[in-house]
């Protein structure tokens, strides 16, 4: 199985290569970015529909509408980058918030971060499909099929390590980037020859509702989901390539050029050219087809584009595993996050968020829709956490013009928080509630996780502890046995070793059996007492577990009887599939009891390897 893993996954890496797997920004752009340069998809989608509803002429508030969002786009990049030089080992809203804010404010934080990395997977594999069955509509009807399969490719991606994850996207990223860069420039020649005759030949659309102040404000909280993913090169300083803080910056300030031309160009020119879109065509697609027809060009732009949203998948891939290891780290999550795979990533992190994510799809149908509802509450508020910390830390550490940066995340701050009301109010009943759910949910289970480990800490500490005395007496040891083989005597030599007070214990299933397994034990092993128990409803666990306790009570010396079982061990893995796994069931049992008993009792398992 180790074989066939490393073959899918790549063999093991040493710990000494961990700082080697930092990414130069041409790589760290195409890691990092391609969530937020691929909202364009979703965003463009979200406002026209949050639009059409009240007719053609509402789509002339799609611009104006972008125009706000990229402003405040620009507010975002200037505060995240100030978080970037403040945390340059990575100052993603759970750290920020926490250091500064106090530990309730940072699990609000790393529970709207990490829903957030969820839905952002689900958003971009959902809405990656949507593109392609754009234009070929044949695919419509399997999305979430689609999506599933492209998910498994990028979490196999992830597993193999964060360079060759880096390596493998960039050339869908870069293939966007300049795809649609092409596409925009060439659509605005096209719109200088026409000329704004082209809106003539568009069709009408007829109002269903009147434009109102909550029709403008649902649609501008939809279209904010342009913005998910700003925050992670601010997550993620610590995979570049040293000077990490100027490199991260550099990268982000770059990504948000990016996001601004994309995001106004495309909606520029959809309202320029009155575009319009079917049910089953997404607005984008709309556009390209206009822009250059039905032939390849057009399909190299729904291919680039499905490419990009998969890809923009790895924007969590790469935050989601590093927040959660960090979460891990201070005690709010199984600390089993924190660990390291073969490939130098955090395996674990990458298994769950991959997951979640198959569980949202399936249970969304596979549509980009039904998600964007819940997507921009959780960005927002782990936005506005992240930014009024940022205002406490320059507060309390100051420094060289530190009443500036207080004041341009105090306006990030406000703006996002202002925003985030907005979200809320607008899609409160679209979805938004299932947010203000969750969010205590996963703060409950944060504090329950914590709690378990400080009622642990002290049990496992080595202060005030006082040996205990060592055994007056060799342990009692009880050897479960199904008949007399090789497996049977293996564990009575074992037993030997450690104790003469040695009993074996024959539960009687079939009573058509015993007298032949009594006969066999004394031929066998005249020196050892057999016990049989009878079990009228042929249970295995339940006589073994009252034999255990009645030789405790009878005893009464405070001792438990240790239980030394024989394991089959075969040679192949399907092979366990033909033994009975009663060991195993017993040591289940045994542990519960435990539980039960505030007790423990040793179990010893002797294998007997097969062969063959």
């Amino acid at each position: 199985m180790r074989n066939w893993r490393e073959v899918l996954l790549g063999t093991p890496l040493p710990t000494r290569l961990s700082h080697g797997e930092r990414l130069d920004k041409i790589r760290a752009l195409a890691a990092l970015s391609p969530d937020a340069l691929s909202s364009i998809a979703y965003a463009n989608q979200e406002i026209y529909l949050g639009l059409i509803v009240a007719g053609s002429a509402a789509l002339n508030l799609a611009l104006p509408i972008a125009l706000a969002i990229t402003a405040l786009l620009a507010i975002l990049t200037l505060s995240y980058s100030q978080t970037i030089a403040a945390y340059p080992s990575g100052g993603g809203s759970y750290t920020v918030a926490s250091e500064n804010l106090g530990k309730y404010p940072g699990l609000v934080a790393a529970a709207a971060v990490l829903i957030d990395y969820v839905l952002t997977a689900a958003v971009s594999l959902t809405a990656g499909v949507a593109a392609i069955a754009s234009a070929f509509p044949v695919l419509w009807q399997f999305r979430v099929e689609v999506a599933l399969f492209l998910l498994a490719l990028i979490t196999i991606a992830n597993l193999r390590g964060l360079r060759e994850a880096g390596t493998l996207i960039s050339v869908p990223v870069y293939l966007f980037i300049g795809s649609y860069l092409f596409m925009l420039a060439y659509g605005f020649v096209r719109a200088l020859i026409e000329g704004p005759a082209a809106v003539a030949s568009m069709p009408v659309m007829e109002a269903a509702q009147p434009i109102t102040l909550f029709l403008i404000l649902h649609t501008f909280s939809s279209g904010c989901t342009a913005l998910t993913g700003v925050e992670a090169i601010s997550n993620g300083v610590t995979v570049f390539k040293p000077p990490e803080t100027r490199n991260a910056r550099q990268t982000m300030v770059v990504m948000a050029g990016l996001m601004a031309i994309l995001l106004l160009g495309s909606i520029g020119l959809t309202q320029y050219f009155g575009i319009t879109a079917g049910p089953e065509e997404t607005i984008l697609s709309a556009l390209a087809r206009h822009i250059f027809g039905s032939g390849l060009l057009y399909v190299f732009i729904q291919i680039t584009t499905l490419l990009i949203l998969v890809v923009a998948a790895n924007t969590s891939f790469v935050d989601f595993p590093r927040v959660t290891s960090l979460i891990a780290k201070d005690g709010y999550l199984p600390r089993q996050l924190n660990n390291l795979g073969d490939r130098l990533v955090f395996s674990n992190g990458i298994l769950l968020l991959a997951g979640a994510v198959a569980v949202l799809i399936i249970l969304f149908g596979g549509d980009s829709h039904a998600l964007i509802p819940l997507f921009a509450v959780g960005v927002f508020l782990a936005f506005t956490l992240s930014q009024s910390g940022m205002v406490i830390h320059w507060v309390r550490v100051q420094g060289k013009n530190w009443q500036l940066k207080a004041l341009i995340n105090g306006i990030g701050a406000v703006t996002t928080a202002i925003t985030f009301l907005v979200v809320v109010v607008s899609k409160f009943f679209d979805g938004a509630w299932i947010i203000a759910v969750l969010v205590p949910a996963l703060i409950f289970v944060f504090l329950k996780i914590h709690e378990h480990y400080v009622e642990i800490r002290p049990q496992l500490s080595l202060k005030g502890y006082t040996p205990p005395p060592p055994p007056k007496q060799e342990p009692r040891v009880v050897i479960p046995v199904s008949g007399v083989h090789r497996g049977t005597l293996n564990a009575l030599q074992f037993a030997r070793a450690i104790s003469h007070d040695i009993t074996a214990l024959y539960i009687e299933i079939d009573p058509s059996q015993t007298e032949r397994m009594r006969q066999e034990w004394a031929q066998w092993v005249p020196d050892v007492p057999l016990e049989v128990v009878d079990s009228p409803y042929r249970s295995i666990l339940l006589p073994l577990l009252a034999f255990l306790d009645h030789t405790d009570r009878v005893h009464n010396d405070g001792q438990q009887a240790v239980l030394v079982m024989p394991e089959f061990i075969p040679a192949s893995w399907w092979q366990h599939f033909l033994h009975n796994q009663t060991a195993w069931m017993i040591r289940l049992a045994i542990l519960y009891q435990r539980r039960r008993h505030r007790r423990a009792r040793v179990i010893i398992e002797v294998p007997f390897l097969l062969e063959g």
